[in-house]
This record gives structure tokens, sequence and C-alpha cells, in this order.
């Protein structure tokens, strides 16, 4: 069975507009929902709308319910509640607007330090009470779930391809290079290889370095028509493919291979969706939850090859930037990704790559950036796959 080609909403969807509250890797005295409506209402004004102008709601946390009150929005015809990362929303939004099910959809994320993802929230009742599903803070049976599951494959990783810890070590460094430029980057000091090697060993072969940064803070983006974008203060940036990868067998410990998960799919579906690669990218935004996944995206995207990521990063690194930049050009997740900016679920890549292509990004702006590919999620059941042009 082949993917298909077909992609009738291409580039007739645009996001106009992307906010953030900035991001901290400690405890604010402050809801997901007040972080929410932050970015929320910040997007709106940016685009010239009012609350009124809003007719569709798509975000994980909070409710859209619970966020249409706080922000006043008197009428929706739809809402999704997606799962993350976050090209899940941008893609459902772009479908809800492109059959007509609304016309100005808001999407948000409130990244929350919660007890699943960090001690210090464990340990606090009310950040307890907000977790969903958690009712025992005691982990059950050892297993190769969720975050252990990365430990396991980047093990095999390392066993497959001889790869070492210095090669996850460049994906951590080049981050952080990365977030210093990002003022609402979370991770922010500078790093050095000693630094990443040196850093607590979590569950071998990864450390802390390797694993992004729990924080809190917000995302929010205006997804419309690209007929109505183009008549708002922004430049608009056009939907050009969205794909949402998976194979059977999904599981962490089911997984069959290093070369058979949802990354291919989306990789593979993306170029036959979509109107350009990696040849006429400006700016790369791989996902970085974790550092292996990272070179995994690399691989699968046709960078190099499989197992070769590690050696790509040092042949494109610009060592007076402690940084890689892609034929001394193309920058890889220059707001410093999940590791430094913070564990946003992706929402900062996408934010970050509609900032590039509108000019905005600062600091970090590459030069006439006009195409962004981002690649979310891992290897398992959230690959996903978004490539973003102006227009």
């Amino acid at each position: 069975m082949s993917n298909s080609s077909r992609n009738p909403m291409k580039d007739h969807v645009a996001i106009a507009g992307a906010s953030t509250t900035g991001f901290v890797a400690s405890n604010l005295e402050r809801s997901q929902t007040s972080l929410a409506a932050e970015a929320c209402i910040d997007v709106i004004r940016k685009c010239g709308l009012t609350a009124a102008d809003v007719d569709g709601l798509c975000g994980s946390w909070p409710n859209a319910e619970i966020l249409q009150a706080a922000l006043g929005l008197p009428e929706i015809t739809w809402s999704g509640n997606p799962t993350i990362p976050m090209v899940d929303h941008v893609a459902t939004a772009a479908a809800a607007v492109h059959s007509g099910l609304c016309e100005v959809a808001l999407v948000y994320h409130a990244a929350y330090r919660s007890a699943w993802n960090t001690t210090s929230s464990l340990k606090d009742p009310f950040r307890r009470i907000a977790t969903p599903g958690l009712s025992d803070p005691h982990p059950g049976p050892e297993s190769v779930a969720a975050a252990v599951g990365y430990t396991a494959w980047a093990s095999r990783y390392m066993y497959e391809y001889g790869a070492t810890s210095e090669d996850f070590g460049l994906v951590a460094i080049n981050d952080r290079t990365n977030a210093a430029r990002n003022p609402a980057a979370a991770k922010r000091d500078p790093m050095t290889m000693e630094d990443y090697l040196a850093s607590r060993m979590i569950r071998w072969p990864l450390r802390l370095l390797d694993m992004d940064v729990p924080v809190d803070g917000a995302d929010a983006f205006i997804v419309t028509t690209t007929e109505r974008a183009r008549d708002l203060p922004l430049p608009p940036v056009l939907i050009n493919a969205a794909v949402l990868g998976q194979v059977a067998h999904n599981e962490e410990d089911q997984t069959v291979s290093l070369r058979h998960h949802g990354q291919q799919v989306v990789v593979d579906t993306l170029k036959r969706k979509g109107d350009f690669w990696i040849d006429d990218v400006d700016v790369y935004f791989p996902y970085d939850g974790f550092t292996p996944i990272t070179l995994n995206w690399i691989e699968n995207a046709g960078w190099c090859k499989p197992g070769e990521a590690g050696d790509f990063l040092r042949e494109h690194w610009v060592p007076e930037e402690k940084r890689a930049l892609i034929n001394g050009r193309i920058p890889i997740n220059p707001h410093g990704g999940s590791l430094s900016e913070g564990a946003t679920q992706g929402s900062g890549h996408v934010r970050e790559a509609v900032h590039q292509l509108q000019g905005l990004a600062g600091d970090r702006q590459v030069p006439d950036a006009r195409t962004a590919l981002v690649t979310a999620g891992g290897f398992f059941f959230n690959a996903q796959g978004l490539t973003l042009h102006t227009g």
C-alpha cells in the first residue's frame, strides 16, 4: 500500500500569527488556563482580530469550554482536543477551517510542570491534583513504556550503528547555543561537551541533558483561510502539507526496528503531498524531546544515511558558533528546542517556524527564510510532519 499524494487543503489554509508567554523551568504561581489565555489574547490582538472573530478552538490543556469562558468568546462552531505533539493541533484546525466547520481557529497549548514530569510538582499537592490520571505517586511495574522506551531504543541505536554519547551531546549543545538568542527560552546558559558528559545519568544511556526540560508557559496560533490571512496585519504562513504517521506495532516495546516506525511514514507522505523537501528548506525543526529522536529525524528526513547523524552534525558544525548550520546556512531548532527552550510538546517548534517565515525571530532570524520543515514527535504513536512556506 502506498501513501496517497492527495492534498486538497494545500496552501488554502494559513497560520496568521503566533504568540508565546515564554517559558520557565520552575513552578509559577499560575494555572495552565491563565498561561494559555495570555498567549491567546496576545495572538488575537497581533492578528488584528477580536474575541468575536474566533469561531474555533483547538488545544490539549485547558479544555476548550474552560478557555472559551476565560477569553469571553461569544460563540464557537467547532472545537478540537487532539493529542500532543502540536502538529496534530495545527493539522486538525487546518482541516476544520478548510471544511468550513470554522473560519478562524485559535490553536493553543499550555506547557505545565506536572507531577508526572518533575519531582518538584509531585511534592506540590495542588499540582498533583491538577495532573490528570495521577492517583498514586509510586511507579508501577517496570516496563518499556513512555520515557523509558527511549532509553531502550537509544541503546539499540548505539548498538546498531556504533553511536556514542557524544553524538547525543551534539544535539543538546546545538539547542543550548541557539536558546541563548531566544529570550523565551528556559535554559540559556552556555553548554560544553564536558558539561553534557558530566550531567547526571538518569537511565543509561541517557543523561539529564538528553531529556527535555519541564516548563510553565504557553503558545497560541491563529489558523484561518489563506484568503483571510492575507488581509490581516502579519505575513501569512501557508500550510503546504501536514502528516500524522503511524505503523502497526507502534508501542514502545513492540516497534519492529529503527528503520520501520512513524517517522518513515511521515517523511514518505510529506514528500508525496508537499511541493518541497530538504533541498529547498531554509530552517529545520526536528523534534528533540530526547536527543536520539533528533538523530533519527535527521537520518529519516534524508540529510544523511541511518547511523550517520552524529557525523553529519560534526560535518556541519560551526566551531566559533558552537552549533550546526546545514550547508553553512540552515539552523536546526534555532529557538533552542525542547531541550533548552522547554518541553512545549512541539508548540515551540511550530511557533518558531512561523516567526522565522514572518521575519519576526529577532537575533535568530534566518535571512530571507521562505520555507520550513517541522518533523515533530518520536518513533512510536506520535510522529508528525509539517511543511510551511511564505505566501
